[in-house]
């Protein structure tokens, strides 16, 4: 029989939700085994459409390698702030991962695509993502339950981090999550804090029979 929820369980939920944040500063430290693996098991509890389950998880330990990784970051946190214009100077002042300092570095790669058609027929691609998305939710929520906080770094080239993980044709890799120890989280999305943008408010972008 499905588990029911009292008030009390509910609020802790929704005050997860609303303390989550994309950390950035990370104070070292270490993530105990049955920790990382309860975070783990939350984002592989994910729902997936057509139950395709495409994520993997890949757990970056060796030195080196993370410092390749680092190096590709930066590489792309140039190459957008080239992009960017007018706010490249405001762009570079602001911290953008903690791959450096975090006490875990995991990478979630879409697996190949394994033919599932159930959900997925005029959405193939966008169906997987949004699957492999699901999990990250899931481990950041829980990350953030557990007291430790999770960065999504979105800044490299997916085919520069396949090669560096050896990962299969097809496969293709979709973030780099920084876990670990902080010595405080945001009051606000660090984004918010620093004033580059702020959450819209709800009422604008809810509707009713159309956009």
């Amino acid at each position: 029989m499905a588990e029911h929820f009292n008030d009390e369980q509910r609020e802790a939920l929704y005050r997860v939700l609303h303390a989550r944040r994309d950390m950035r500063h990370f104070s070292g430290g270490r993530v105990a085994p049955s920790v990382l693996q309860r975070i783990l098991e939350a984002g592989h509890a994910a729902p997936s459409v057509g139950m395709m389950q495409p994520w993997r998880f890949v757990r970056i330990t060796d030195g080196a390698l993370r410092r390749r990784l680092v190096g590709l970051i930066e590489e792309e946190r140039l190459r957008t702030a080239a992009a960017m214009d007018g706010r490249k100077d405001e762009f570079l002042r602001l911290k953008v991962e903690g791959a450096r300092d975090c006490a875990e570095l995991l990478a979630v790669v879409l697996a190949p695509d394994d033919g599932t058609l159930f959900g997925r027929r005029t959405m193939p691609r966008e169906m997987a993502l949004c699957s492999a998305a699901c999990a990250i939710e899931n481990m950041w929520l829980a990350a953030r339950a557990e007291n430790l906080g999770m960065g999504w770094v979105s800044f490299f080239d997916p085919d520069d981090v396949a090669a560096l993980l050896n990962c299969p044709e097809g496969a293709r890799p979709i973030a780099l999550l920084c876990l670990g120890p902080v010595a405080a989280f945001y009051d606000a999305p660090m984004l918010e804090q620093e004033g580059w943008r702020s959450r819209v408010d709800l009422s604008e972008i809810v509707s009713e029979n159309g956009y």
